[in-house]
């Protein structure tokens, strides 16, 4: 990144115009006798001439304390312009140049650049949509993920005979935002407790239900207190498991005395 494009322009315009003084009479003064700033107004000494054609101008950027001094001169940096490198940062730049034609040649340095700073790195991606309150889940990318942070059952104390098991379930994102048209999983384990239906769009609130008809391996033992359930958040179009899904395993109170 040039972050001096434009003040290293000019001052290379200035210098190009005093090489051209320099090499036709005009006196600037010796090579490297340049200030930053100078507290003498400029008056006229003698008056311009045309300089004899052709010109040629060499160029050598160099790297110095934040004062402008101690000069050193950059490796390979001998072009026009000069893009600002991270070994630069702390430091001013100054440009060397020198105007030559076919009656001999005359150089002179500029004044310092302000003092190069880091560049500002852009922040991270999130993968969150701007703005506040639900998510469409078409608007959230990875590095974002889904986040199951709410579910609920009914009965929220499951006996023998349950008949349909219904599982509620919230999804969120980008700082517990909910998400609308995330895909919801839900299976029990072991597996033959209660049926596994398609999955299921989460609405506007984050929230979806999802039905589960109690099938012949319920209770999966005489002694269960557990319900065990295996629950995921997935967004369409995206391999299981990858992109902005979740998965979590969670578990509803059994009491087969009721």
């Amino acid at each position: 990144m040039n972050l001096f494009t434009k003040p290293l322009r000019r001052t290379l315009t200035a210098l190009t115009i005093a090489g051209l003084a320099i090499a036709v009479g005009a006196v600037f003064g010796a090579a490297g006798t340049s200030q930053a700033a100078s507290k003498t107004a400029p008056s006229e000494k003698n008056p311009p001439t045309i300089g004899t054609q052709p010109l040629s101008f060499a160029y050598q950027w160099q790297r110095c304390n934040t004062t402008g001094g101690s000069c050193a001169g950059i490796s390979g940096a001998t072009a026009r312009l000069y893009d600002v490198r991270g070994q630069d940062v702390g430091h001013t730049l100054r440009v060397h140049v020198r105007a030559t034609n076919k009656d001999g040649s005359a150089a002179d340095t500029s004044a310092p650049t302000a003092v190069v700073a880091p560049a500002t790195a852009p922040p991270p991606p999130t993968g969150c949509p701007a703005g506040t309150g639900t998510i469409n889940i078409g608007g959230l990318t990875s590095p974002a993920n889904l986040a199951i942070d709410g579910f609920s059952s009914s009965p929220s104390v499951l006996g023998r005979q349950v008949g349909t098991l219904s599982i509620r379930v919230h999804v969120s994102a980008c700082g517990g935002r909910s998400v609308q048209g995330a895909l919801i999983y839900a299976a029990a384990v072991p597996f033959n407790q209660f049926t596994v239906p398609p999955e299921v769009q989460s609405g506007g609130d984050g929230w979806a239900t999802i039905n589960q008809p109690q099938l012949g391996g319920y209770p999966a033992s005489s002694r269960q207190q557990l319900l065990a359930v295996f629950l995921r958040a997935r967004k369409s179009g995206e391999p299981q498991g990858q992109g902005v899904s979740t998965s979590r395993l969670v578990s509803f109170k059994v009491n087969l005395s009721q």
